[in-house]
């Protein structure tokens, strides 16, 4: 079997001595070294994470194959304190005009089902080094490429469905940016993802960030909520995407990160 085409669900049910045997396989691949094989609770079962050094960083398996993407706004309530909290954003008028969850679906992608293939991916995001345009081939001279989108969310969610990766919740009265919390948490692969709404990573969708939207809610004053959604796993930022790949961001390139990917075979 292709390492590519390793699916979620059957990573989710080889024992440790399997688990073991594919991780040395994609170290070879990667030209890297096996540095972390664990085992964690993950949605109801054992989750194996691997962490893989090659030329100096750290890569997590992130297992693929068909998987749930976007966020189920239809099953989600939101909690007492988050509503009162986007209402009183609202009351302030900063332009959210609409019910929380009409602004959510104008901003988290939309439940769908992907197809992602098994790859390695960069537990810590690093800055740009040029212009977005330029990072494809950038990272290619490296033998690595820019994530996909749907890569990303899979890669921060893990199959959890949840709005955050940790869970529906945020502690509204801790900041969204800065350091501990559970923001610095690893995710269930080992990943450092979605931990300051002042980071803004880049993927291969021009029409989203993720991760964060450059601190934008945050010094704007907008509300605690607002200033934790840009850390929501289907948040796309599209306003701060706009930002991003208009002219206004074109000579910000230093303030901008994105997660490196190695294929696998």
């Amino acid at each position: 079997m292709s390492l590519a085409d390793l699916t979620f669900a059957h990573w989710r049910s080889l024992d440790r001595a399997a688990a073991g045997r594919i991780a040395h396989e994609a170290a070879a691949q990667a030209g890297g070294r096996v540095v972390l094989l664990d085992t964690v609770d993950h949605l109801g079962g054992p989750l194996h994470r691997v962490r893989i050094e090659r030329a100096g960083r750290e890569f997590a398996l992130i297992p693929g194959g068909p998987v749930r993407l976007g966020f189920d706004l239809d099953a989600w309530t939101p909690t007492p304190a988050q509503v009162a909290d986007y209402e009183e954003s609202r009351a302030e008028g900063y332009g959210y005009e609409l019910p929380l969850k009409e602004y959510l679906a104008e901003v988290l992608s939309p439940v769908r089902t992907a197809t992602p293939a098994t790859v390695l991916m960069a537990v810590e995001d690093e800055a740009l080094t040029g212009p977005a345009d330029a990072m494809p081939e950038v990272l290619a001279a490296r033998g690595l490429r820019m994530p996909s989108a749907d890569e990303w969310e899979h890669a921060c969610g893990a199959g959890a469905g949840t709005l955050f990766r940790w869970g529906n919740e945020c502690p509204l009265d801790e900041p969204s940016y800065g350091g501990g919390g559970v923001r610095h948490e690893p995710n269930a692969f080992g990943l450092h993802i979605a931990y300051d709404s002042y980071a803004t990573e880049l993927s291969g969708d021009r029409t989203a960030v993720h991760g964060g939207d450059g601190g934008e809610a945050v010094c704007g004053g907008y509300g605690a909520l607002l200033a934790w959604l840009p850390l929501a796993t289907a948040q796309r930022n599209p306003s701060t995407a706009e930002f991003v790949y208009g002219p206004d961001g074109e000579g910000m390139c230093e303030e901008f990160s994105t997660r490196p990917v190695f294929s696998l075979r």
